[in-house]
């Protein structure tokens, strides 16, 4: 009954949605879209770039607005599900910090990239603290990947969430990146405890 309850509370929550509405009418797979369009509004992540990873890509909204808004950009979108194919996308269906992948990515590109971004979270347990830690643990690696992937003004976008981890998280991420900045978009839900972690010129 509870599980009932929790799903029609979802549906009508996403009925009501704006943004979700907006990602139907533009054509994006996710309402997602519009958190990343105000982070490259505010931040500029994508100035200047030609060679993005987006990491937890699926089910797409997030490549789909770069190869929109950025037509020659070269995107790799890798996530461990499968999802229907982009036009002018390239895919990797697999995990992102296994050997054979990160050299297939190495391989794709041939040099090192301009931005990583990563939009990946756990499913949600109901308990907030522990999908922070998790989730903040998924930042850590898409991090840790991201400064052996990026070049010296690369730049680096993930989800994060406010828990016990969130400042060590950030005052690491100091330590390795010139610029770092935290913002919550509009469009990321009022109730949620995601912001995202913008960070910018490797050290």
């Amino acid at each position: 009954m509870k599980k009932n309850k929790i799903s029609k509370n979802w549906i009508i929550r996403q009925k009501r949605d704006i943004f979700v509405r907006q990602s139907k009418i533009e054509g994006y797979r996710s309402r997602a879209i519009y958190k990343l369009k105000e982070i490259d509004e505010k931040f500029k992540i994508f100035k200047n770039t030609t060679s993005i990873i987006d990491l937890g890509a699926a089910p797409g909204s997030w490549s789909q607005y770069i190869i929109r808004q950025y037509k020659k950009s070269l995107v790799l979108a890798i996530d461990l599900l499968d999802f229907e194919h982009i036009d002018k996308v390239n895919k990797i269906v697999g995990d992102f910090t296994k050997s054979e992948n990160k050299e297939k990515i190495k391989n794709f590109f041939e040099k090192k990239v301009d931005v990583v971004i990563s939009d990946m979270a756990v499913n949600t347990t109901g308990n907030k603290n522990l999908d922070a830690i998790v989730t903040g643990e998924l930042c850590i690696e898409a991090m840790e990947f991201a400064i052996e992937m990026l070049n010296k003004k690369g730049k680096f976008v993930s989800k994060i969430f406010m828990g016990s981890s969130f400042n060590e998280i950030v005052a690491d991420a100091k330590k390795k990146f010139r610029e770092v900045n935290i913002f919550k978009p509009l469009s990321s839900r009022k109730d949620s405890k995601e912001s995202f972690i913008i960070c910018k010129f490797l050290r």
